[in-house]
C-alpha cells in the first residue's frame, strides 16, 4: 500500500455539493473521495464548469459541504495556519505595497516586524521582485501580481497550499516562467499542494498526481501516477513519457469536455 494511504495529509470522504436552483436541486459534486499525502503535489484537471473550483473551495472551508468529510491532519506548529489559497485572480490589497502584501500574513499572526520583513525580503528575492518591494500593485504585470500572491501564501507557511488556477489569467510565455517558478518554490519548500488547472501540460509538469474529473456532476473519473524524475524544467515537457502521460489523460478527458459542451448548449 502507497505511503500516501496510509495517514493522508487531507482526507476528502464521499463529498458531495448540491445547490438550490430555481428549478431544483443541482448537484455540482458527487461522491469525490481522495487522499493527499504530506508534501505530495495533486493537480485536478477536468472540463469547465466539472466541479474543480468547488473540491478546492470546500478544502479551503470557504464552501458548505452538502454531505461527506474532509479532512486536513494539523501538523505539531501551534498557530500555523492550516491552509492558505492562491486565486486565477489576484488577491492582493491595493493600497499596500509589494512587501507590506507579502508579510500580511505574518503581521496577522502577530510576528514583530523585522521577522516578518526578513521572510517577505527573501521570498521577494527568490522570484525576482526585490526591487519592486515598495511598488503598489497597479504598478505591476499581471505576472508580477501573481508572484506576490503566491509568495504572499507561501511566506504564511501554511500546512497545506490550494491552488485554483494560479496561472490562468496569463499570458504564455509569462505562464511556462512561473510554472518554472512553481517548481522551483516547491522543491525547496516541499508544500502540500492541491492545484487545479485546465492546462494538461501544466498538470503533467508540476503534480506527482493527476486527478482527471468528469463533467457534472464533477467525479474522479482517474487517477494518474506521474513519475518523472525531479526536479523537472520546461524541458521536461520535451521527453517522450511527458508526451505519453499528456496523450493517456486528454483521451479520457476529451470526452468530458465534448459532454461538457453539450450540457452547457
Amino acid at each position: 500500500m502507497n505511503d500516501h494511504r496510509l495517514q493522508p495529509k487531507i482526507s476528502v470522504r464521499n463529498v458531495s455539493k448540491i445547490y438550490p436552483t430555481a428549478v431544483g436541486a443541482h448537484l455540482a459534486v458527487d461522491d469525490f473521495s481522495l487522499d493527499v499525502a504530506d508534501s505530495e503535489f495533486v493537480c485536478i484537471v477536468g472540463p469547465s464548469g466539472c466541479g474543480k473550483s468547488t473540491v478546492l473551495r470546500m478544502m479551503a472551508g470557504l464552501e458548505k459541504i452538502s454531505s461527506g468529510s474532509i479532512d486536513i491532519r494539523a501538523g505539531n506548529v501551534p498557530g500555523k495556519p492550516l491552509n492558505n489559497v492562491v486565486f486565477q485572480e489576484y488577491a492582493i490589497f491595493p493600497w499596500k505595497t509589494v512587501i507590506e502584501n507579502v508579510a500580511f500574513g505574518l503581521e496577522m499572526r502577530g510576528f514583530a516586524l523585522k521577522v516578518r520583513e526578513d521572510a517577505a525580503k527573501y521570498w521577494l528575492d527568490r522570484v525576482g521582485l526585490t526591487k519592486f518591494a515598495h511598488h503598489y500593485p497597479h504598478q505591476l504585470s499581471g505576472g508580477m501580481k501573481q508572484r506576490v500572491s503566491i509568495i504572499r501564501a507561501i511566506v504564511n507557511d501554511p500546512e497545506v497550499l490550494l491552488m485554483d488556477e494560479p496561472l490562468g489569467a496569463l499570458d504564455a510565455q509569462t505562464r511556462v516562467l512561473l510554472q518554472e517558478e512553481l517548481l522551483r518554490i516547491w522543491g525547496e519548500t516541499k508544500k502540500t499542494v492541491v492545484y487545479i488547472t485546465h492546462s494538461l501540460d501544466e498538470c503533467v509538469l508540476l503534480g506527482d498526481r493527476v486527478v482527471l474529473m468528469s463533467a457534472q456532476p464533477g467525479r474522479i473519473l482517474a487517477t494518474y501516477d506521474i513519475n518523472l524524475e525531479r526536479p523537472r524544467s520546461i524541458d521536461t515537457m520535451n521527453s517522450p513519457r511527458f508526451a505519453e502521460y499528456r496523450a493517456e489523460i486528454w483521451e479520457n478527458l476529451r470526452e468530458e469536455v465534448v459532454r461538457s459542451m453539450e450540457l452547457q448548449a
